[in-house]
């Protein structure tokens, strides 16, 4: 709660803006107050608003409430900040971005992000004074187990983390099976490249996932939790081992939780990073010591799972929404989205997209709004190419599916996936085969072994994928390579296998033409290949300035000073460095 009479500033200080400088801005801000005796000032930490292509992020809130956002404030910018805003209340016009914010935030429907660059992420009366743990309070206070099973059921809400289960139901399985003891398990192992939805979530508002995990409990009769976290989310551990501290001393978390008999309590497990643990059942083996290899299923978790107990295993996102389903009802979450897939979703909007960050969006908003409304385009105007949706296992689509709405079913007819929310916007710059060799690559190293399918399946077809960007594949190869993708989707154990050949299938599927290119005329439309590309200059843009004569580590170039310069076709490594250094485009990529 904003002090009577003071003015607040906000530095966003989620990893992103800490990436941009936002430490350095925070103590910058914190040295001018003091030194200008602005005492009716206060300087708070918050998390990451989603804008994350303007951090580091600066808000200034008047007593009155009005706000003020600014982006990209430096330690110049924020001595400009103190002196100009808050000593002479004359707003620095050139930093502002309160109406783009507007806009960005605005036409979103934030409920998992709700606090998210609004409060102090490691201040549990801020997150209390946004109605935070009264939703606890409700269930602990109002509610049977089963009546809050029912609720969740209600919403409609589906698990985040990519297959899209009922949460409600999976609970409900936890519950009915019989243990005298049960698991709840927090899966934050999120390992898509591009995706940073359950890192932001932790860093701007663990307790909203506490929480959740807290009725979770009380629904399936678990008295134990477990957080397992990837350990290269240091911020996000600290933050969520701080909540968890927060919570207990506040008896909100352990015995007796606010007097009502239940108990539960928290640990945080750090993983390797392994994606494969993204996994289900890799996760538990993982959690209790072992390699991180998936099981076979049946049994699922929530019959035998962690030691072998009954085990409800929910994502980072999921349990963020819970809270505000059961404090405002499943009627006003299920509002959102569409018949089968209700509520919101959170993407991290990566690539070439003008606005990249996080973003919550309803479902059933098609590809499109998400791309051109919420995103703002493509950078620097030009055409849009493709949308990598779902992470490694996703799958690329073009632009004649750009109607598409973001809803499991839809997104899985076109041959994509949820997934855990990463989405990747791709210009006329990008080279489908080569991004299909740079996913499938991912998903080779990451491959736990323990299929035959997926083990060497992927190694194969990476090598085919390899072969075609370097020129030295055959037409018939395409067919081979559908074939082994299809195997290794039907003949895996786990998700990462059966949906790991995704960005090769549907690239196949809609960016053919652009495999065929490689293949039979040796050229890369987008001219990302290198060994498909020759570098030549142009007779009559080359003046001989000789920076590129330079910049050739091989003396591939030869010229004298103001003549035409050569390149020598042999020794070019094709490296790209003389075209970076020509400022008269005279140097040609074909």
């Amino acid at each position: 709660m904003q002090e009577q009479g003071k003015t607040v500033l906000k530095v966003g200080l989620s990893t992103c803006g800490i990436a941009a400088g936002g430490n350095k801005t925070f103590e910058e801000l914190k040295n001018l107050l003091a030194e200008h005796n602005l005492d009716d000032v206060l300087l708070k930490k918050t998390g990451c608003i989603g804008m994350c292509y303007r951090e580091p992020i600066v808000d200034v809130i008047t007593p009155d409430g009005t706000l003020y956002s600014y982006a990209g404030v430096n330690e110049e910018n924020a001595a400009r900040i103190v002196e100009e805003h808050l000593k002479n209340n004359q707003p620095p016009e050139d930093l502002l971005m309160s109406e783009e914010r507007e806009t960005v935030v605005g036409s979103q429907v934030r409920i998992t992000l709700r606090n998210c660059g609004i409060i102090n992420p490691e201040s549990l009366e801020e997150y209390r004074e946004h109605d935070g743990y009264k939703a606890l309070e409700k269930v602990l206070q109002e509610m049977t187990p089963e009546e809050v099973i029912e609720e969740v059921l209600q919403s409609g809400l589906r698990g985040r983390g990519g297959a899209g289960f009922p949460a409600g139901l999976k609970w409900r399985f936890t519950r009915l099976n019989p243990g005298d003891q049960k698991y709840i398990v927090c899966n934050a192992d999120e390992g898509d490249p591009g995706a940073f939805m359950d890192r932001s979530i932790i860093e701007g508002d663990p307790h909203a996932v506490l929480e959740g995990m807290i009725i979770a409990a009380y629904a399936v009769g678990a008295n134990e939790g477990h957080v397992y976290v990837r350990a290269e989310y240091p911020l996000a551990i600290v933050r969520l081992e701080k909540a968890i501290e927060d919570a207990r001393a506040a008896g909100l978390l352990g015995e007796n939780i606010l007097g009502s008999g239940f108990s539960f309590d928290v640990k945080i497990k750090k993983g390797a990073g392994a994606f494969v643990c993204g996994e289900e059942t890799a996760l538990i083996a993982s959690l209790e010591g072992e390699r991180g290899m998936p099981r076979l299923k049946p049994p699922f978790p929530a019959e035998k799972g962690f030691w072998g107990k009954p085990t409800s295993i929910n994502n980072v996102e999921t349990f963020a929404n819970v809270p505000w389903i059961i404090y405002n009802g499943a009627d006003k979450f299920a509002a959102y989205g569409t018949e089968q897939s209700k509520g919101t979703k959170v993407f991290a909007l990566a690539g070439k997209a003008k606005r990249g960050g996080l973003i919550e969006v309803p479902m059933g908003i098609t590809l499109e709004d998400v791309v051109y409304e919420v995103g703002g385009g493509i950078r620097d105007d030009k055409k849009f190419k493709g949308i990598q949706l779902g992470g490694p296992s996703g799958g690329c689509l073009p632009d004649s599916l750009l109607e598409t709405t973001v809803d499991y079913e839809s997104l899985t007819k076109t041959g994509a996936i949820m997934g855990s929310g990463g989405m990747i916007v791709m210009d006329e710059g990008t080279c489908m085969v080569d991004m299909a060799r740079f996913f499938l690559d991912f998903v080779q190293n990451e491959s736990c072994g323990k299929c035959i399918h997926c083990r060497l399946g992927t190694k194969r077809m990476l090598e085919i994928l390899i072969r075609i960007t370097e020129g030295n594949a055959q037409i018939e190869e395409l067919e081979l390579l559908e074939e082994l993708a299809y195997n290794v989707r039907e003949g895996s154990l786990c998700g990462l296998g059966q949906t790991g050949p995704n960005p090769v299938l549907t690239t196949l599927m809609y960016f053919r033409d652009e495999y065929e290119r490689h293949i039979l005329d040796r050229t890369c439309p987008a001219r990302i290949c290198r060994e498909l590309l020759t570098y030549t200059i142009d007779p009559e843009l080359c003046n001989g300035c000789g920076r590129c004569l330079k910049r050739c580590p091989t003396e591939a170039i030869t010229g004298e000073k103001k003549e035409l310069h050569v390149i020598d076709q042999e020794k070019c490594i094709r490296c790209g460095n003389c075209f970076d250094a020509c400022r008269f485009d005279a140097v040609l990529v074909e």
